[in-house]
């Protein structure tokens, strides 16, 4: 197998860690690096930067010097793996404030007048991996992954980012040990094919 140069984004807000995204993540890490793949880490919590609050600002503002180093890893990276919680239905509002500050215009579209014209990170892959308290088949089926959806198609696909696959592990505050040691091992498994 053809080694890679993966980016992990820990999407979790919490700044103390150790949640179990954080376990998935140390999987998928653990999985890459026995295959040979190359892998660098970034977490959203530890980071300092504001939220966006203007048009003009993410039209022409300048990236934040904390995200400037995230950008080259993104720009570095062959596949993108992206770990966050379902929080009120969608992502966690630091990760989405930490996309619109990544993903500016010049970045990750073009400028101008058809900035969907230019999709600049073309050539990457994704993977979604969303941990959640309901079942993942109630949030695919029945609310049919709305947020995750326009994750993909809005942001990650309109960048040129793709294939993009998606991992949803549902009902993750009290599984069985054995069920979490299950995902653990998945984990591991798509890091060392670097999926």
């Amino acid at each position: 197998m053809e080694e890679r140069r993966i980016l992990l984004i820990q999407g979790h807000p919490d700044p103390a860690g150790r949640h179990f995204g954080h376990a998935l993540a140390d999987a998928y890490a653990d999985g890459a690096g026995t295959a040979g793949h190359e892998v660098r880490r970034c977490e959203v919590a530890l980071l300092d930067f504001p939220l966006l609050r203007s048009q003009a600002d993410y039209e022409q503002g300048s990236t934040p010097p904390a995200l400037a180093p995230v950008q080259q890893d993104i720009l570095w990276a062959q596949h993108l793996v992206w770990f966050f919680p379902l929080w009120m239905g969608g992502m966690p509002a630091l990760l989405k404030g930490f996309i619109e500050q990544v993903a500016r215009p010049g970045f990750a579209i073009g400028e101008g007048d058809n900035p969907m014209g230019n999709k600049r990170l073309a050539g990457r892959s994704a993977r979604l991996v969303v941990t959640m308290g309901m079942p993942a088949a109630v949030y695919r089926y029945y609310f049919r992954a709305h947020s995750l959806k326009a994750l993909e198609r809005n942001i990650l696909g309109m960048t040129g980012i793709a294939p993009i696959h998606e991992t949803l592990i549902g009902q993750v505050e009290g599984p069985d040990p054995k069920v979490r040691a299950g995902w653990l091992e998945k984990l591991r498994a798509l890091g060392r094919q670097a999926g």
